[in-house]
């Protein structure tokens, strides 16, 4: 009975690492807003855009405006 006990212990000690690795790659597989923006060919500001461009969505998890012409 103690050897189960072991076992299943020595299990959940190896699971362990694998639980925390898994919301770090979630986010493998998405690009940041920031390139984004420059793959549409726009620049991201912390002031308002400039005259002449418009406002196509949001850079550094919304803290900018990313701004194309």
């Amino acid at each position: 009975m103690r050897v189960l006990y072991l076992l299943l212990l020595t299990l959940c000690l190896l699971a362990s690492p694998l639980a925390t690795g898994v919301s770090l790659l979630t986010g493998l597989g998405q690009r940041s807003d920031h390139y984004i923006c420059a793959k549409k060919g726009g620049t991201c500001n912390f002031s308002p855009c400039p005259l002449f461009n418009r406002i196509e969505g949001t850079c550094y998890s919304g803290k900018a405006k990313c701004c194309i012409r």
